[in-house]
């Protein structure tokens, strides 16, 4: 009875466990999620201001206002479509399955400028399959292990991302190799959100039903095929 009884317990632990090591790694992924949700829509400010300027002048062109707004409707478009990605990191609760590729894919485009800024390098070698699994619990993990590995690198690395697909899960290995004759410089600390630990790694696999193990500045991720429950959800337009 006592065994029974403790299992809601643990898994409730668990459960707050990955909502905490979300919650930090979201901290860390901020200022990339923000510069991903503003890109277009300083575009889309800087071309409304150059439109009213000659308007006002007077040399507006009916030719060239007709190309501008057609252009201005295109950059408002991909606003709203990058504003929907990053609102996807955020929501957990209405999961979806998407291929592999496509998951690891998202978090190099999201992480590469900001790892290339404090030095280190992406090399995304996961290939296109139809394998597919659940989105927030694999950019969770990926974006994580990306973390951990950075915050513990004893110098600029370059972090290699492979992929093993069988019929049940995939297997993706994370592998920081370092960059010769390039001098490390540690990232400033003040300011800094909290580091992701290997704990926190833990909790998100345990929570994405996948599997995390670590040698040294090498992680495994087991990953399981992906069980859609959420409704089919029509595309933005």
């Amino acid at each position: 009875m006592r065994a029974k009884s403790s299992l809601p317990a643990r898994t409730r632990r668990g459960e707050l466990a990955a909502e905490a090591a979300r919650n930090v790694l979201l901290r860390r992924l901020t200022p990339a999620l923000k510069h991903d949700m503003v890109v277009n829509l300083q575009a889309v400010s800087m071309l409304t201001e150059m439109l009213g300027a000659r308007l006002e002048r007077g040399t507006a062109l009916a030719q060239d206002m007709q190309s501008s707004i057609a252009k201005l409707n295109r950059l408002a478009r991909d606003a709203v479509g990058d504003c929907l990605r990053v609102a996807s990191w955020l929501d957990v609760a209405d999961d979806d399955a998407v291929p592999l590729h496509q998951a690891v894919a998202d978090c190099a485009a999201l992480l590469t400028g900001n790892l290339n800024f404090h030095g280190f390098q992406l090399s995304n070698h996961v290939v296109e399959t139809g394998f597919e699994v659940s989105r927030s619990g694999a950019r969770a993990l990926v974006a994580a292990s990306l973390m951990l590995l950075v915050d513990t690198a004893p110098q600029h690395c370059e972090i290699m991302i492979h992929a093993e697909v069988s019929a049940s899960d995939a297997l993706l290995l994370l592998s920081c190799v370092p960059l010769e004759h390039e001098p490390f410089h540690a990232a400033p600390q003040e300011g800094t959100p909290l580091p992701i630990e290997w704990a926190d790694v833990q909790a998100l696999a345990l929570s994405a039903g996948a599997a995390a193990a670590r040698d040294g500045q090498q992680i495994q991720l087991r990953l399981p095929r992906a069980q859609v429950t959420s409704p089919v959800q029509m595309a933005p337009v």
